[in-house]
């Protein structure tokens, strides 16, 4: 991706979203521009008309974080939003790197140990391109649709998300999540530049999902921190299960992501139906290795 382009889409964006209502300029008469004219968010943010259109134009080499932090509050950005915009700050003020491809990380014993430990909830670890590295019993049976779809290694959440026609019958709400999805892929662009399998990966959606298209120009960031997401599982039916994800301090861009419910609900029961289907389909499979089957069978393979 250039950055000068992504600068100049993300501060276009977002200051067409905010209002002079909303920042206390009155507005007069009819507007050419949708939201705040520049001169309003220079005047916002304390600096000159031509400095900050010269930031929008897509030059961020140079800007203090002070400077960035005032143009975010202009812009009414939240939190995410504020930190990818220094980002690509940094990004703007490094010299241009050749994009490289980065060897697959290594997973410790121990990190391995950790997931199989988890029996009561779905858990898997994934990258910053969003691979499933790793899971545990649980988290392959949750994920079986995924996991089963391709051979091919490392699984990789986005494709199946948009690619594999049964990824909107699994994910119950899935206009929602593929928007956040996408979202966090850009937030993840924004702070490896230079990942050249993160940037095939961008362009592959973009030329071959017309949704990701649409959603990758909206210029929205997400970053996956907590929640709830639904499922339809092709054999335990409806579940809802809230997730966490906890980035490991000592393995860069590794996260481990889990799944959980109260315990009683429908959801709690369905987790533990899960359980016995996943013992049960791996007991009937033999050698217990069904990817590629396409039957919601549950792998009993490694995802790297």
């Amino acid at each position: 991706m250039d950055n000068r382009s992504e600068v100049r889409a993300f501060l276009s964006s977002r200051r067409a979203k905010v209002s002079p209502e909303q920042v206390g300029i009155p507005a007069y008469g009819s507007r050419r521009v949708a939201g705040l004219r520049r001169g309003e968010v220079a005047a916002l943010a304390g600096v000159s008309v031509e400095y900050y259109t010269r930031l929008e134009r897509g030059n961020l080499a140079g800007a203090s974080d002070g400077v960035l932090d005032a143009i975010a509050r202009a812009l009414r950005l939240d939190d995410t939003e504020t930190a990818h915009l220094h980002h690509l700050a940094r990004a703007a003020g490094r010299p241009a790197a050749r994009p490289r491809r980065e060897k697959a990380p290594e997973i410790r014993p121990a990190i391995r140990r950790m997931l199989d430990s988890m029996t009561g909830v779905p858990a898997f670890l994934r990258n910053h391109r969003f691979d499933i590295l790793a899971g545990n019993a649980l988290g392959l049976a949750l994920y079986a649709p995924m996991v089963t779809a391709s051979p091919a290694r490392p699984v990789n959440s986005m494709r199946f998300m948009f690619l594999d026609p049964h990824a909107q019958a699994f994910y119950a709400q899935w206009p929602q999540v593929a928007r956040s999805a996408v979202a966090a892929l850009r937030t993840a662009a924004a702070r490896h530049p230079d990942d050249r399998q993160l940037m095939n990966l961008i362009g592959e959606l973009s030329m071959r999902s017309e949704p990701f298209r649409g959603w990758w120009a909206a210029q929205d960031v997400y970053v996956h921190r907590h929640g709830t997401k639904r499922y339809s599982h092709p054999a335990i039916g409806e579940l809802e299960l809230a997730f966490e994800v906890l980035e490991l301090a000592g393995d860069d861009n590794l996260t481990v992501v889990t799944y959980s419910a109260e315990p009683g609900t429908p959801s709690g029961d369905g987790l533990e139906l899960l359980a016995t289907w996943a013992a049960t389909s791996r007991d009937h499979s033999g050698q217990g290795a069904l990817a590629g089957r396409g039957d919601g069978g549950v792998p009993d393979v490694r995802l790297t």
